[in-house]
């Protein structure tokens, strides 16, 4: 028999690393942003229509169609605008992404090799639900434990499980769960509205161990307020990368219906670098610089085209906008 038939894969066999990475980056430095800052608390102040007409608005607003593999370019840059509780997609590129689930649109299944139609429909259906339990289900943005995701993966990886099991009971540097999963603490952080900007896509291919592989990339868009009733609005940007594969069980020890999380990966923007307690710090204009000197490279969070580790940097950063 072929070396590891009848055994369950290894958490990191793919390729030895697997989610214990954190690159972060900063909001702009305080200073750019405090100019703005009277309109995102009193709109009133300013005379006429000082975000443009609506029909402007409208135009671009207007819903890009799904993506369905890697951009070749970063959005257009848009303009300057505030984000405000009534408008907390102001100014981003993420105003023409869809809402929450609607922007994760797996591609049409199709057979793959040997793996039927049918269980690479259901792969990428299980990918789909991780990355909605993972970081659209309000339980799981406030802090609680993602107890839909977690349901999603194999217990027969254990290793893997224990390690976030950890993370979420005593979080730190080695072991942080917003490494895959998104959380804020509710006693800091509020979501504003009840929509999060998704925008990404999935590939399929043969897997390792006799079944589907499925690579996901998506970014969501956090619009944030403070939770002590504050109006003024941010944003924090969180890129995902997770390679899951759906194993025949008839093949290797694994749960029938149940993913292998074989690597993921994350770029997060807007939060404050090394801290590592288990949750999301959105960075406002008005709060004071907090955690490590940003010494990295300026990034565009919005920026698909590039591959994740192209940003990748032991240095805490900026981001070129929110």
């Amino acid at each position: 028999m072929p070396d590891g038939w009848r055994t369950g894969p290894a958490w990191r066999e793919t390729d030895g690393r697997a989610g214990r990475r954190r690159p972060a980056w900063s909001a702009l430095g305080v200073a750019a942003a405090i100019g703005v800052l009277v309109v995102a608390v009193k709109p009133s102040l300013l005379p006429g229509d000082p975000l443009g007409s609506a029909g402007a608005e409208a135009a671009a607003a207007s819903p890009l169609p799904a993506e369905t593999a890697a951009p070749t370019d970063a959005p257009e840059k848009t303009d300057a605008q505030t984000p405000t509780l009534d408008r907390p997609f102001a100014g981003s590129p993420a105003l023409r992404w869809a809402d929450g689930e609607a922007g994760i649109v797996p591609p049409a299944a199709k057979a793959v090799g040997s793996v039927s139609q049918e269980r690479v429909g259901k792969a990428l259906e299980l990918t789909k639900k991780l990355l909605v339990g993972a970081n659209l289900d309000p339980a799981t943005l406030r802090g609680d434990r993602p107890k839909a995701a977690l349901s999603l993966l194999d217990p027969k990886q254990p290793e893997l499980l224990d390690h976030l099991d950890a993370g979420l009971r005593s979080p730190g540097e080695k072991n942080d769960p917003v490494t895959l999963f998104t959380r804020f603490d509710p006693d800091e952080i509020r979501v504003v509205g009840d929509v999060v900007k998704t925008r990404g896509h999935m590939t399929v291919k043969k897997g390792k161990h006799a079944g589907v592989a499925v690579h996901a990339d998506y970014t969501f868009v956090y619009p944030v307020a403070r939770a002590d009733g504050s109006l003024e609005v941010t944003r924090t940007i969180v890129r995902r990368v997770l390679d899951v594969e759906l194993a025949d069980p008839t093949q290797y020890q694994v749960t029938a219906g149940r993913l292998l999380l074989l690597q993921y990966d994350q770029e997060i923007a807007n939060s404050t670098c090394e801290v590592y307690d288990g949750f999301l710090h959105p960075e406002f204009a008005t709060g004071e610089p907090t955690g490590p000197a940003q010494t990295g490279p300026t990034v565009d969070p919005y920026d698909r085209s590039k591959g994740i580790r192209e940003n990748a940097s032991a240095s805490c950063g900026t981001v070129s906008r929110v």
